[in-house]
């Protein structure tokens, strides 16, 4: 079964819409879904709708939550990503991902395709189409 790590931009826009695509990830039967209290946030600060909060819980039902871990102590060296992108890879290295699922291709597109420390970076459109 694979573990996928969502990022703060699936769970919003998954969110966003009632008819969202990216809400066929919660359908899939082999996959568990994580992500992190910082994904999390990110997600809420950036959707107004007062309907698209309650999407989001429902959608969090699904989602195991990270509550804590420390910041960036188990990233490569070799990794270039903003700070407030680097709690992202390490958390889905820390709740042992088998994906981290990100749309952030200006930030993590370099890696798409890679896997970091058992974490294959996809876009979702790329996960998704094997299903």
């Amino acid at each position: 079964m694979d573990r996928l790590f969502l990022d703060a931009n699936i769970l919003f826009s998954a969110a966003y819409r009632q008819d969202a695509g990216l809400v066929r990830l919660w359908r899939l039967d082999e996959a568990e879904l994580v992500t992190s209290v910082h994904a999390l946030e990110e997600a809420r600060r950036n959707l107004s709708g007062h309907e698209q909060q309650k999407r989001l819980d429902r959608l969090l039902e699904k989602v195991m939550v990270l509550e804590s871990q420390s910041e960036n102590d188990n990233l490569p060296p070799d990794i270039e990503l903003p700070d407030k992108d680097k709690p992202i890879l390490s958390a889905a290295i820390h709740t042992r991902a088998t994906h981290l699922i990100t749309g952030d291709f200006r930030h993590f597109g370099k890696y798409y395709g890679k896997s970091v420390e058992g974490a294959l970076i996809l876009p979702p459109v790329l996960y998704l189409a094997d299903f």
